[in-house]
């Protein structure tokens, strides 16, 4: 049973930042497979490529991690004090607070009436007040987890899906890896795009192909600065 709950545990971590997770699959594919590539296409040597990738991927999941906290962190740390804010403010102008849960109100389209039963009960029930005005006036926090939980979760992400497209180097040599590597990020990208679509609820055919053309753009662009910087040494 412990271990069942342990695997229930990771589950619900892995759902709540699944927004993270695909994110840093992606930053992680796109920037790496860029790297490999621009490198790969100004030399045949192995190792040159890997340790410029293995590096490249390194860095990025380490710094995609840090953000990823911050971030959390800082929206974390921005419902407490607004929490902390309205708090006091209840006590000193509760009718401040009702006038702008109205507004907010009218804002998503309740005519004056609805408007006005709504507000009408929240007077009556001070207690209420509290909790509908956070939940309808606060910069509510993303997150659902710790911060701490969010940043591993990017950088396991992140750097699995770097060592993707560097994996063929270390495995074949460099002009077998290049189309290797192309053809296993491309595999990858459909797959993201597919997985972004489904997160965000958006039409898979389009999400997809908006994925791949950005980590078709960045291959490009890698292979287009390596020539540049190759030629003009």
């Amino acid at each position: 049973m412990a271990e069942l709950s342990r695997f229930d545990k990771l589950k619900k971590s892995l759902a709540a930042s699944a927004g993270d997770v695909v994110f840093g699959m992606e930053d992680g594919t796109v920037s790496i497979f860029g790297l490999v590539l621009g490198v790969a296409a100004t030399t045949n040597d192995s190792k040159t490529v890997l340790i410029a990738g293995a590096s490249g991927a390194c860095a990025a999941a380490v710094s995609m991690m840090a953000g990823t906290y911050l971030d959390v962190e800082t929206s974390l740390d921005e419902a407490r004090t607004f929490n902390a804010l309205l708090a006091a403010e209840i006590k000193q102008d509760p009718h401040a607070v009702v006038g702008r849960i109205a507004d907010r109100m009218h804002s998503v389209g309740m005519n004056d009436v609805e408007t006005a039963d709504i507000v009408a009960f929240v007077r009556s029930e001070p207690a209420l007040l509290r909790g509908v005005a956070a939940a309808m006036t606060s910069p509510a926090a993303t997150a659902v987890q710790s911060p701490l939980a969010h940043a591993l979760w990017m950088l396991v992400a992140d750097f699995l899906s770097a060592a993707i497209p560097i994996v063929p180097f270390a495995l074949t040599p460099v002009h077998n890896a290049r189309w290797i590597s192309s053809g296993i990020t491309l595999a990858l990208l459909i797959s993201l795009g597919v997985g972004r679509a489904r997160i965000g609820r958006k039409p898979v055919g389009r999400t997809v192909i908006e994925t791949v053309l950005i980590g078709v753009s960045a291959a490009l662009a890698g292979v287009a600065i390596g020539l540049i910087i190759t030629h003009s040494l």
